[in-house]
């Protein structure tokens, strides 16, 4: 991380990545350990899927000496010092998904996300962090006026309340940003490939296609569109953003594959060789009908482009869900 300003050491630089375990985190952890990293992974294992996958998440950091993993709540922690010894902070940590965010569900949205962000800005500010580095969402736009959206002129209008607490997030993050924390959004847009969350589409058309997940169900006609991003691709932008110089407040990070969830099923039929049945059910409150990211600024600014082809990701996924059923059989 040799060209972000300002690091506390001249030696091993340290990172603090929260969400660790989960599918963004625990690839961005072993990126940054490859990198010449030490990584302070902190995680709370919410049972918003089985913990025990997340646990699985981390296995090849297993015995890594410079990986240290805490489970605590960002929302309740002491958070300070972990702060005082990080020289880039990545907050990853969420609450996920649109439709679990309705209802009562929403309380623990507003702490895991809102909460939990606002104590990380605070923490970090306090210590004089270099850089905090903190994932946004697509969902902050919601049904865009136009695309693709661009972070300065498209209006930001979630439709969920997941989105909502994202976008009170960017509003944190700008205060703390006038009180002098180097602080970077990045808007994801749709992340698959290998650890994806169990209850994203991708995740469960190969799960399907490999014989485990039976039916897949289709929310709508099939013909909204998702601008897909691969994993590999949303870790490099993080990284980037880490180590910037002069970053922008906001980025989007959209692969470039805006597609019809119809041409997802119809590839990775093709890629698995077979057919997957398919159950109808009417669109779900909160969902988009289209997402759409310019990615101009990341370019431009970072110096980054996705590198992964639509066909490749989905093949690396499909690849993995097969070996994860097999080790689960055997």
């Amino acid at each position: 991380m040799s060209d972000l300003i300002d690091l506390r050491t001249s030696a091993t630089p340290t990172a603090v990545v929260t969400g660790c375990a989960g599918f963004i985190g625990s690839h961005l952890s072993e990126r940054l350990i490859a990198d010449g990293v030490r990584v302070i992974g902190i995680d709370a294992f919410r049972p918003y899927y089985d913990p025990a996958a997340k646990v699985d998440n981390l296995a090849a950091l297993n015995n890594e000496p410079n990986f240290e993993l805490l489970e605590l709540d960002l929302a309740t922690a002491d958070l300070a010092p972990l702060m005082a010894s990080a020289d880039t902070v990545f907050h990853i940590a969420a609450q996920p998904g649109v439709r679990r965010s309705f209802g009562d569900g929403f309380t623990g949205y507003a702490m895991d996300n809102m909460v939990a962000t606002q104590r990380v800005f605070e923490a970090a500010g306090e210590a004089s962090c270099p850089r905090v580095v903190w994932a946004s969402s697509s969902s902050v736009y919601g049904d865009a006026p136009a695309y693709p959206c661009v972070e300065a002129t498209t209006p930001t209008e979630p439709r969920s309340p997941y989105g909502v607490t994202k976008r009170a997030c960017e509003d944190l993050a700008a205060v703390y940003r006038m009180q002098g924390l180097s602080v970077v959004g990045l808007r994801y847009f749709t992340v698959y490939g290998p650890r994806q969350r169990p209850d994203m589409a991708i995740r469960r058309l190969c799960e399907a296609l490999v014989g485990e997940g039976g039916t897949f169900p289709l929310f709508g006609d099939g013909n909204q569109t998702r601008d897909i991003t691969y994993v590999g691709d949303v870790v490099e932008a993080t990284v980037l953003a880490g180590r910037a110089l002069d970053p922008e407040p906001i980025y989007n990070v959209g692969g470039g594959h805006e597609v019809t969830l119809n041409h997802v099923i119809a590839t990775l039929e093709e890629l698995a060789g077979r057919r997957v049945e398919i159950e109808r059910f009417a669109p779900q409150t909160g969902d988009v009908r289209r997402t759409g990211a310019d990615s101009t600024a990341a370019r431009q600014s970072l110096g980054w482009h996705p590198n992964v082809p639509l066909a490749q990701g989905l093949a690396n996924e499909l690849e993995w869900v097969r070996a994860a059923s097999a080790a689960r059989v055997a």
